[in-house]
């Protein structure tokens, strides 16, 4: 079996359709993920088991989505001594998704966790491949050919409005 490097959890598994995305671009980048449900309020025990032991188990960068109170990511971040990015995600309890922004955000100092954009665990996955790319030539080339592409697309465009 492969050694996944990255651990995606999420809340609830109506987080799935946004956490998701993330996996899609560790598939495109060839880094091998785990996937799970982990809720910091339904399930501390497990939350509490899986922040820390999944270094020992040689992940490299935990990705945690999570709605409304969002404290799975901070929660993670205060056990576990990997990096974890944060996902907020807009919720059907959400106030507008801020509640869930501000929760992953606003970390006190000493318990860091990467925030990206409201549902936008895509930048989760490219950040994770970007933070393994730092010990890992391979995949640093990945991410080198990811920006180069991101980069020729906006040329293509940039020549189809022109005309």
């Amino acid at each position: 079996m492969e050694q996944k490097l990255v651990s995606i959890v999420m809340g609830s598994d109506s987080d799935l359709e946004v956490m998701k995305q993330a996996a899609e671009m560790l598939e495109q980048f060839g880094i091998p993920y785990e996937l799970d449900i982990v809720s910091a309020h339904r399930t501390p025990d497990k939350m509490f088991q899986f922040a820390s032991e999944a270094h020992k188990r040689g992940i490299k960068v935990i990705i945690a989505g999570a709605g409304g109170a969002a404290h799975l990511p901070g929660m993670i971040a205060a056990i576990s001594p990997l990096p974890v990015i944060g996902v907020p995600i807009k919720s059907s309890n959400s106030i507008d998704g801020w509640d869930s922004i501000l929760s992953i955000l606003q970390m006190p100092n000493g318990v860091p966790v990467a925030t990206v954009a409201l549902n936008a665990a895509k930048n989760a996955g490219i950040l994770a491949a970007q933070i393994i790319a730092a010990t890992d030539p391979k995949i640093l080339e990945k991410i080198i050919e990811y920006k180069n592409l991101l980069r020729q697309q906006v040329v293509e465009k940039s020549k189809k409005i022109k005309k």
